[in-house]
């Protein structure tokens, strides 16, 4: 019965995916049709709805839609523009240095928002027409942009950090956040020694040096903004709230910010409401659709199944690890983000932990692999908003990605293998 459910399991959900069931439903309906194989019709539907219900009864999830609100607000507040304006001042002058404002400017706006799908639309939008009047191939600056823009999901406040800390069973979201800061970096710094060397290459132009004085004025502009990183990280890391009461502070600052700056109007409120409240939707969903398949899972004794699997094959970390980041960059490329996370954090934490990893790393681990995935087809979101920002097609930008595929990659695997990349922040904090 046990490998019963398992083939319920895996085929159903398989099953539902090709044929096009949306991915919540496809979770729902094989935990229900798994959960059916042991149990009568109406306890079954009945433990399914518990659990679904229980899956969203977590005050850290709160956070969630606040942050997504924060995020909304800053992409349609003015803050993007004022962002991009200070990475251009800092590296527009360098060889093909709009690349560069791309990636630093979706590292900022990406880490601040805490959003990719908004900062591949806003930065693309923005420097995506510029890029290609000075001379950039359309592909190439699409290509930057789709793959900088899953950087902020990595430099926190990232509400996919805190995803993983409900599905792992309450690690600290403060050490995720705190740890996620050198990996994201290092990505960003990657993405830029590959656009270093293809500006080499294709002989890219420089733009102007910018003066001091208009280093400062971008700095004085974006420093508000800016500054909402030091308030909420620095508020959970010093104890004066919690990550839940950081969001809601984030979108109170967000929120008088966009007043200041005068680019709020009520039709971009009501806007930023609905979209706001349908993110946080879809994302309820997935979590809740999620949570039940969790618990079938470990009804079924599938995560104690892969452990010994694994173990079986070899209780070496590194092999162990290359294994879990192989099957991860898989799974990225047909599965978005959330249900990811949700599903497969409690089939490969026991895993880990059984080696003495920590949780706190794998689950940078985890977001990483799973921000590749964004940016690749069939299921990419982030890809497919980006080549809709720049107008092109998919196939076009698939060659200038792979390089920097290759670079995130090489990142993943050093902070797979270096922990104190990781967890270098959290433990000075403790």
């Amino acid at each position: 019965m046990e490998h019963l459910e398992v083939y319920t399991l895996v085929i159903s959900f398989l099953f539902f995916l090709v044929v096009g069931v949306p991915v919540a439903y496809s979770v729902g309906l094989a935990s229900m049709l798994t959960i059916l194989v042991n149990i009568d019709q109406m306890p079954a539907y009945t433990t399914i709805a518990q659990r679904m219900a229980t899956g969203l009864d977590s005050f850290s999830l709160l956070a969630i839609p606040f942050f997504i609100l924060a995020g909304q607000i800053m992409n349609q507040g003015g803050i993007a523009h004022r962002l991009i304006a200070f990475a251009k001042a800092l590296v527009g002058s360098f060889p093909g240095g709009l690349a560069y404002v791309n990636i630093i400017g979706a590292m900022l706006f990406g880490a601040i928002s805490g959003s990719a799908m908004a900062a591949v639309s806003a930065i693309g939008g923005t420097l995506g027409p510029r890029m290609e009047k000075e001379g950039y191939e359309k592909s190439y600056s699409a290509a930057v942009n789709i793959a900088s823009s899953t950087t902020g999901l990595v430099i926190p406040p990232s509400n996919i950090l805190i995803v993983y800390s409900l599905a792992s069973g309450g690690v600290s979201i403060a050490a995720l956040f705190l740890a996620g800061y050198i990996p994201g970096i290092l990505m960003g710094f990657a993405l830029m020694l590959v656009a270093f060397v293809y500006a080499k290459i294709k002989n890219y132009p420089r733009g102007e040096k910018s003066t001091i004085k208009t280093l400062l004025s971008t700095f004085i502009h974006a420093f508000p903004s800016l500054m909402m990183l030091v308030v909420v990280i620095g508020g959970i890391v010093v104890g004066i709230f919690t990550a839940t009461e950081a969001s809601g502070i984030a979108v109170l600052y967000t929120f008088l910010l966009a007043l200041i700056y005068k680019e709020l109007t009520f039709e971009k409120i009501r806007s930023i409401a609905v979209s706001s409240v349908g993110t946080t939707a879809v994302v309820a969903l997935l979590i809740a659709c999620s949570m039940s398949m969790s618990w079938v899972m470990a009804y079924a004794d599938i995560p104690q199944a892969v452990t010994a699997g694994l173990l079986s094959i070899s209780d070496n970390p590194i092999i162990i690890l290359l294994l879990i980041n192989i099957l991860l960059l898989c799974v990225g490329i047909f599965m978005d983000m959330t249900p990811a996370v949700l599903i497969f954090t409690p089939i490969f934490l026991p895993v880990v932990t059984s080696i003495g990893i920590d949780p706190v790393h794998f689950g940078i681990i985890m977001v990483m692999n799973l921000c590749i995935g964004l940016c690749t087809p069939p299921v990419g979101s982030v890809l497919f908003v980006g080549i809709g920002v720049a107008g092109i097609s998919l196939e076009k930008v698939i060659k200038p990605l792979v390089p920097l595929f290759i670079a995130m990659i090489i990142v993943l695997f050093l902070v797979t293998y270096i922990p104190q990349l990781s967890l270098f922040l959290p433990q000075l904090f403790e």
